[in-house]
């Protein structure tokens, strides 16, 4: 996917643990787990606005963008 979601660097830049921003922000720990581990299809502004809240950081701290090889190569054709 080529979307990285690095919300496990920014927990542990805070020193946070995953069950402690699950309170502060009123996610499941079931549903950030799955942000996590990128697993996640979708995120709504609004969790995002939360996330960025209770962590002191900007969308672009817990999300990337990496291109795929495939990409890459459909543009050096």
């Amino acid at each position: 996917m080529p979307i990285i979601v690095n919300l496990d660097v920014v927990l542990a830049q805070r020193k946070m643990r995953l069950n402690s921003l699950s309170e502060k922000v009123g996610i499941t720990p079931q549903n950030l787990s799955v942000l996590k581990t990128g697993k996640a299809r979708a995120i709504r502004f609004a969790t995002l606005e939360k996330l960025c809240a209770v962590l002191d950081c900007q969308p672009g701290d817990l999300l990337a963008f990496e291109r795929s090889e495939e990409d890459q190569q459909a543009d050096l054709k």
